[in-house]
């Protein structure tokens, strides 16, 4: 059995992985801003991006806890909203673990949508191939790439053939600190881009919303949403769990 070959759900449902938290609130940014939204962030992250918002999910700091994916699911079914964040961290790094968890999830019936957020390091071909492999999982998961750009210093960490995985119900998000970041973000979509939402999002409190506004209407961008985190203008920006 290969990595990306799961066994039956009940031996998976043993499986543990490092967490953070789970908990319900409502999507911050991206084509499902405002939804309520079930939140799976799990510990760990390859990258070190020097804008992150969250330095709990990885080392030095330590998780929160582990947990079987079965107590991982049993937590999600207490929660009434039918979409699900999987996040970190990077939540696909912990590999076939990782892909348990995400088939799992998908097959929940009281689900109708898992979109994960992984950080374009990873590479998403055999995660793809888990989703295609039933009609259910490729209806519910979808990739939100955040696509790393030079001011995060992680740029050269993408994985660019990821872009031949996406289809059109996936994101790409970029997150932009400055003109240069800006460029950079361009010429990637021009250059590699197929399908899927492409998300311009500027860096909170570092670059003015307005200026990234400017930005994209002057290229001219028009398949460009400018991207904003909800969450951070209705809570305190530094407030978990929300």
């Amino acid at each position: 059995m290969n990595k990306w070959e799961l066994p039956t759900p009940m031996e998976y449902r043993a499986w543990k992985l490092p967490m953070v938290e789970i908990f319900e609130t409502v999507e911050g940014e991206g084509t499902a801003a405002g939804y309520p939204t079930v939140f799976v962030r799990v510990f760990h992250c390859n990258l070190r991006c020097a804008w992150c918002d969250t330095p709990y999910s990885y080392a030095p700091a330590r998780p929160e806890f582990e947990a079987t994916i079965g107590e991982i699911l049993d937590q999600v079914k207490r929660y009434p909203s039918r979409r699900i964040c999987l996040t970190g961290g990077e939540p696909l790094m912990h590999r076939g673990k990782s892909a348990a968890l995400l088939a799992a999830l998908a097959d929940l019936d009281q689900v109708e949508d898992v979109h994960v957020e992984t950080n374009g390091a990873i590479d998403l071909a055999p995660f793809d191939r888990l989703r295609r492999e039933r009609a259910e999982r490729r209806e519910k998961i979808r990739f939100i790439m955040d696509y790393k750009l030079p001011a995060s210093g992680e740029a050269h960490r993408m994985v660019r053939e990821n872009f031949r995985v996406l289809t059109d119900r996936d994101e790409v998000k970029f997150v932009i600190g400055d003109r240069e970041d800006f460029r950079s973000a361009v010429r990637v979509v021009k250059d590699w881009h197929r399908e899927g939402q492409i998300l311009f999002s500027p860096v909170f409190e570092t670059l003015p919303p307005r200026r990234l506004v400017e930005w994209v209407l002057a290229e001219p961008l028009p398949q460009v949403k400018v991207n904003l985190q909800l969450h951070k203008w209705i809570w305190d920006p530094a407030e978990r769990g929300v």
